[in-house]
């Protein structure tokens, strides 16, 4: 799926990725300031996440809970030097809990992501909008 967009359809997108019922682990691709973590936040707010949810840049990890108990772990392997740093923090734990886990930079740790998932690349185009692919 391929879907061109503004900043202010951002919410109908994000609803229709959650509606097209993906895996739980999602990878997020795209330069830096394409807009990868403004996308995770609007999938954690159709999600029902109620609190506020920010770049786990440093932390790696982030980890929210809907209103309903699911729990969201956002991560962001930007500044991970290695894998073992990964498997330090317990990823696989992680990743095979059954929760959803959207991954920035997941080129990162690429021997480590579960056979099956889904990824999301995000490329700003010339007038600003932003193209979505989906699978």
């Amino acid at each position: 799926m391929e879907i061109t967009f503004s900043i202010s359809e951002i919410k109908n997108v994000a609803e229709l990725i959650v509606a097209s019922r993906p895996n739980k682990v999602i990878l997020f691709n795209g330069e830096m300031g394409a807009g990868k973590t403004t996308f995770i936040k609007q999938l954690c707010q159709i999600l029902g996440v109620k609190e506020a949810t920010s770049s786990p840049t440093f932390s790696l990890v982030n980890e929210y809970e809907t209103a309903n108990n699911q729990i969201v772990y956002h991560f962001d392997f930007y500044r991970l030097k290695n894998e073992i740093e990964a498997l330090d923090m317990g990823v696989d734990d992680y990743l095979y809990s059954g929760n959803w886990c959207f991954i920035e930079w997941a080129e990162n740790i690429s021997s480590l992501i579960p056979e099956t998932h889904s990824t999301i690349s995000i490329e700003v185009l010339e007038d600003g909008k932003r193209l979505l692919k989906f699978s």
